[in-house]
């Protein structure tokens, strides 16, 4: 193992960490974030055959000019998915959750309104027919765990529970941690820190407590280039007032993921905050199959669902059960619209960029942080530049498909 040191000066930006020789083009790329596509505070962490390979963080993490340090964390949104899904498996390993059995055997209240015969896996592979509520959310109803699940309980599906697939945004945490809670008696956050994130040294908290704030990297919206097409997740979103996608961005009750009430909350599903460390750390338990055994994580590698057209986000999507597989949607109209990984990747993405993944057949893991949000949903051009450094220093090439192979 040959580690380097990094302390360089990019710009007005200084990258700090260190990295084996061997994975030398994701320390290249990242550099390249900053001088080249804009970059503004970030960390990228790769695990490989055990060993943390890749180690670095750098830029502005507040407006105040404060630095981003080794121990700075920020929101991760979606990539928060990761953390919650592999708390659902953990509780599969130990033969207490039952992925094809109906969430109301858990959770009774849940058995209403034609959701009777919804699974678990339903709800992970984001078929359940909930992609999002059509009552409208009270002020703050997203940081009331009770609430928030008391209007799911109730809610009737858009579609058959199983017939189609449209991503549950929001309602995945709630629902997997109303699973969790009722058999454990504990609440997502608690479960996953308790069970995952303490013991593995992982800087990872699905409802932040209050003396770690100053930690938190403030996010910056991006700059929009209105010569590009709009996609048509964004065009929905505008126009169609009854559809998932608007109901996705505006029935959310005024809900500010920027603020201390929404990181101290539990939303299981996207307000995770974590850095590069804590992603690709986490990960790295099931790239080692540490965590789970070799059936399960062969189950993860599948695909579960390939939606030509997602009921939510209306392109193409890819999911195993609470993972997304690699999704290459770069031909279509719109930003930040894929997440390409290799065949036997899973993981997930945040919006606005942030990404975690493990790749068990290349025994990697990998993970993403940065507080300049991308202008979509999934992987831009900073995020998709490292994930693709770190296949090329495997030796892996990018065939026609876009699939990272060997």
């Amino acid at each position: 193992m040959r580690v380097i040191d990094v302390l360089k000066r990019i710009g007005g930006s200084q990258i700090e960490g260190r990295y084996d020789r061997d994975f030398e083009p994701v320390m290249q790329a990242f550099c390249a974030n900053f001088a080249e596509r804009g970059e503004l505070g970030a960390s990228v962490c790769v695990f490989h055959e055990g060993r943390k390979v890749v180690d670095l963080w750098g830029g502005q993490a507040r407006s105040n000019g404060a630095r981003w340090t080794r121990d700075t964390i920020s929101l991760v949104f979606s990539a928060t998915k990761g953390a919650t899904a592999l708390c659902a498996h953990l509780l599969v390993e130990r033969g207490l959750l039952d992925l094809n059995a109906p969430v109301a055997r858990y959770w009774p209240e849940f058995a209403q309104a034609g959701k009777e015969k919804t699974t678990v896996a339903m709800v992970l592979n984001h078929t359940a027919g909930l992609p999002h509520l059509r009552e409208a959310v009270k002020p703050g109803g997203f940081c009331d765990v009770a609430y928030m699940t008391d209007l799911i309980a109730r809610a009737e599906p858009f579609w058959p529970p199983g017939s189609r697939c449209g991503y549950h945004a929001f309602t995945f945490g709630w629902i997997i941690g109303e699973i969790v809670r009722r058999i454990t008696g504990r609440g997502l956050g608690k479960f996953f820190r308790e069970e995952l994130a303490i013991p593995n040294g992982l800087d990872f908290w699905i409802g932040l407590p209050a003396d770690l704030e100053d930690l938190v990297a403030e996010l910056y919206q991006p700059q929009y280039d209105e010569t590009i097409p709009t996609s048509r997740f964004m065009l929905a979103a505008l126009q169609q007032p009854d559809s998932p996608a608007h109901l996705f961005l505006a029935n959310t009750g005024g809900f500010d993921f920027r603020s201390r009430e929404g990181r101290a909350a539990e939303i299981p599903a996207v307000n995770g905050v974590t850095n590069a460390r804590g992603l690709a750390g986490l990960y790295a338990l099931v790239a080692s199959k540490r965590l789970l055994a070799p059936h399960a994580i062969a189950r993860l590698r599948k695909v579960a669902v390939a939606a030509r057209e997602d009921a939510t986000l209306l392109m193409p999507t890819r999911f195993s059960f609470g993972f997304m597989k690699s999704i290459d949607n770069r031909a279509l109209p719109g930003m930040d619209q894929s997440c390409v990984l290799s065949s036997a990747a899973f993981g997930h993405a945040g919006a606005g960029g942030s990404l975690g993944f493990a790749d068990p057949r290349a025994r990697l893991s990998f993970g993403y942080t940065m507080n300049l949000l991308g202008t979509g949903l999934l992987l831009n051009s900073r995020g998709q530049s490292l994930v693709d450094a770190t296949y090329r220093a495997l030796g892996y090439r990018s065939n026609l498909t876009g699939v990272w192979k060997k």
